[in-house]
């Protein structure tokens, strides 16, 4: 690790990483297949408790993007303008961290973002999946269409996460949990908690979609800094493909999933908008907490 990369950490930034520790074992083992075992009884009252504090968590967040919301519109084309305008005016878009991944980045920057960034990453298809469920046709095949293509089409070869599995492999990362910082374990715990709670499920929505929609021009850069640093078609296919698919899944998902939504009941929108604001403030987090570390 270069020497700018390490930097000191106040006691407050402990309690977070303990907090979002904590939270990433609990996420870890109620997804985790299992079989019945003695003791499940005391389980469920210790996951309750895990469960109360991840409430607690997601108010939280959901209190801190409400100055974003003071302008939100009372009608469904009026909404999808707002939502599609978070693409641009959304917190931690045209971060700079991203140009200087470009463009400046050395290979060691690169490998410890990426090493973040896999660590952190709660996984679209199994996020999707959970969403998804007891939502009305048009939504939920929609949904259907964009799992299926996070799993290659039934094709081993072509399944995203796998293709992300080939970047961490080329660079030989096994980030701990230690090693990831809170901000970047905090993201993937936000998205893990509105798809596993069904008092969340448009909060996911709207953050699986904020993802959709803002992530072509990330991936894209962080695409052209590998391709700078001489990584493989391989190592960076994962980052190629999303630089365009993503943006014909953020079309189809605006308009076949949250349009009919909102335009059924608009009711929703504000827990849609919530969603997709709390994705993009994780994520704006996490570049600042990147740069710092970077020391920029």
């Amino acid at each position: 690790m270069n020497a700018q990369l390490i930097h000191a950490v106040d006691y407050s930034t402990q309690q977070q990483h303990a907090f979002h520790a904590r939270l990433t074992a609990f996420n870890a083992r109620r997804f985790r297949p299992a079989l019945p075992a003695p003791g499940w009884e005391r389980q469920l009252g210790r996951d309750l408790q895990m469960q109360v504090e991840e409430g607690d968590y997601l108010e939280s967040e959901r209190l801190a993007v409400q100055p974003w919301l003071g302008d939100l519109p009372s009608d469904a084309d009026s909404f999808m303008r707002w939502f599609e305008n978070l693409r641009g005016s959304g917190p931690g878009q045209s971060d700079p961290l991203f140009p200087w991944l470009a463009n400046t980045a050395d290979m060691t920057s690169m490998r410890w973002f990426l090493g973040q960034e896999v660590a952190g990453e709660a996984g679209f298809d199994d996020l999707v999946a959970l969403t998804q469920v007891r939502f009305p046709t048009t939504p939920k095949m929609e949904m259907a269409r964009n799992y299926w293509d996070e799993m290659g089409r039934g094709h081993e070869h072509g399944m995203h996460g796998g293709m992300l599995t080939n970047t961490a492999r080329e660079f030989d990362l096994a980030t701990t949990v230690e090693e990831t910082v809170w901000e970047a374990l905090a993201l993937a715990n936000v998205m893990a908690g509105l798809a596993a709670n069904r008092r969340y499920a448009y909060h996911s929505v709207g953050a699986l979609g904020a993802i959709e929609m803002t992530a072509p021009g990330r991936v894209s850069l962080v695409n052209e800094g590998l391709k700078r640093l001489g990584v493989s078609a391989r190592g960076r296919q994962y980052f190629q493909l999303h630089a365009g698919l993503d943006v014909r899944h953020s079309e189809a998902w605006n308009r076949e999933v949250i349009f009919p939504l909102v335009s059924a009941d608009m009711s929703c929108a504000s827990a849609i908008a919530e969603g997709a604001l709390m994705r993009l403030r994780c994520g704006e987090r996490c570049f600042q907490r990147y740069r710092a570390e970077f020391g920029f």
